[in-house]
């Protein structure tokens, strides 16, 4: 009596899984945002904690005090005004900026922006 010849196993999927793996990469490639460039006179505080990129509208706050959005010197009320209403408010501070004067723009941040979440964006810090 002959017996039936073995049942010949499926090979695994992994082609397909290799070919949808690519195309997503392409897809976040193609679908992500180039992050404006954070003006050459500002230096960012560094954190322990990861940073991504510097966020496109964020209100810059240079060493003297000033606050620019957009390239354009503004005041947190306005910057407040005219942020998208979804997203948190982001600061971005020089490192040289004194503490008070942080404090200052930040407190006037927070009342602008009228319940909103307010960010801090800082440098990723490498040291351990």
């Amino acid at each position: 009596m002959r017996r039936p010849p073995p049942a010949r196993r499926r090979p695994e999927p992994t082609v397909a899984l290799i070919n949808v793996v690519f195309l997503m990469l392409v897809f976040f490639l193609v679908a992500g945002q180039v992050a404006r460039p954070v003006p050459r006179e500002v230096e960012l505080v560094e954190a322990d904690f990861d940073a991504a990129r510097a966020p496109d509208d964020a209100l810059v706050l240079r060493a003297d005090g000033t606050t620019l959005w957009r390239g354009q010197p503004t005041e947190p009320e306005v910057f407040a005004a005219s942020a998208p209403v979804e997203r948190p408010l982001r600061l971005l501070p020089d490192r040289s900026v004194p503490a008070a004067t942080l404090i200052a723009v930040a407190a006037r941040l927070r009342v602008a922006a009228q319940g909103r979440a307010v960010r801090l964006v800082t440098a990723r810090s490498l040291a351990p």
